[in-house]
């Protein structure tokens, strides 16, 4: 976590509109990470990061998606891989030991790791995620580049690999012979890109003059995290929506006041399968319980709702949701129907649905036209290591 969160003065939100995506970006980084950083360094770390769009589309007049997949691996975790991936190699320069990534991944951190940091000189990235339990194209994503970068299938669910890099962390025979550090959002690195898209999308939604909520699918809580640090820069976002799946341990949190963290279950949107989040404990940091409940709402719906929402929204409005995204709209639906009031609300279609095609199409009916970046992986060869769960076996890998 920062030490503190400095926010801004309140007159810097009254002309966020006029700024482009970079200078609004490069305004945020600047005031999470001071001058730990130089300034021309930063702004060419901002400048490769969001040299894409992230546009709003309109589906209700107070329900807007906000796009965040348009970058190279199609996921909103690009923001954070290639914002880490220009940290990491700047910080590389000079380093005697060689910098060691982690990340275990349920499907999109592991793609956006991958193409982040591929040919970043002095970095090896070792990618942990569970085998059968990433959808084909993913899985094509993190297992197709080599160089540096390795990709580890593990007999076991994310919560396992997830384990596995924090058992890894902590060994001292590691840690005396490489910089290890985490891509996934454990690593506050990941986090600081990510508030950028909050800033720019209420930015853009605020000439309603209305309180505006953001409903975030959630499954590790670092994409709901990054927003709350965005709050707590002065964002006026007046409330979060924790939308879930069956993997409902923070809702839960939010209506009984009790933390019960569990093996994950198995569902069609797999990035949110987490049963024991990371970054709860950086909202509990953030949070007292009761400050928690006034910002933040849960809800968790099953696949079978999530299907629903794919179709309805799909005939409703011709627009195709990823399962994730369905989740997210679900939660926001949910809420404006429980609100009643006059707010503006926006949800994170955070995947392309070409990268759940499966789901989708099964989902559907139909058979959908993949981007040219996904239809291109079908052609090349996985490599991955097989590997247990068990500690022992995973560290003797690294080498």
């Amino acid at each position: 976590m920062p030490e503190k969160i400095n926010p801004f003065p309140k007159d810097f939100f009254s002309n966020t509109h006029k700024k482009s995506f970079a200078d609004l970006s490069f305004e945020v980084a600047r005031q999470l990470i001071g001058d730990e950083i130089p300034a021309d360094v930063l702004r060419g770390i901002v400048d490769r990061t969001v040299n894409f769009d992230v546009p709003l589309v309109q589906l209700d007049p107070n329900v807007w998606a906000v796009e965040l997949f348009h970058g190279p691996t199609l996921a909103f975790k690009d923001f954070g891989a290639r914002f880490l991936a220009g940290l990491m190699g700047h910080l590389a320069q000079g380093q005697q030991r060689e910098i060691v990534v982690l990340a275990a991944t349920s499907g999109d951190t592991g793609s956006a790791v991958a193409n982040g940091f591929y040919n970043v000189k002095g970095v090896r990235v070792i990618i942990l995620y569970p085998s059968g339990k990433v959808s084909p194209l993913q899985e094509k994503q993190l297992t197709t580049l080599g160089g540096n970068i390795v990709a580890w299938e593990v007999q076991g669910t994310f919560d396992d690999c997830q384990r596995l890099v924090k058992q890894l962390f902590l060994d001292e025979d590691l840690r005396m012979k490489y910089l290890l550090t985490s891509a996934n959002s454990i690593n506050l690195g990941r986090l600081i890109p990510q508030t950028f898209y909050y800033f720019y999308a209420w930015a853009q939604l605020s000439r309603f003059n209305k309180p505006v909520v953001v409903s975030v699918p959630s499954g590790n809580f670092g994409n709901l995290t990054a927003g709350v640090i965005a709050k707590r820069l002065g964002l006026p976002i007046d409330k979060f929506i924790a939308s879930t799946n069956v993997n409902d341990v923070v809702p839960e949190y939010l209506s009984r006041q009790v933390f019960t963290p569990r093996p994950s279950k198995q569902t069609i949107s797999n990035a949110m399968d987490v049963g024991d989040p990371s970054n709860f404990a950086r909202l509990l940091d953030l949070y007292s319980t009761a400050d928690m409940k006034v910002d933040i709402v849960g809800k968790s719906f099953t696949d079978q709702e999530t299907r629903d929402t794919m179709r309805s929204v799909y005939k409703k409005y011709n627009y195709m949701l990823d399962p994730h995204g369905a989740v997210g709209y679900l939660g926001l639906r949910q809420f404006l129907d429980e609100c009643g009031g006059e707010v503006t609300g926006m949800f994170l279609e955070t995947a392309h649905p070409g990268k759940f095609s499966e789901v989708v199409e099964d989902t559907l009916g139909e058979k959908m036209k993949l981007p040219e970046s996904l239809e291109s992986l079908k052609g090349k060869k996985k490599q991955s290591v097989q590997v247990s769960s068990r500690f022992e076996d995973v560290k003797e890998l690294i080498g």
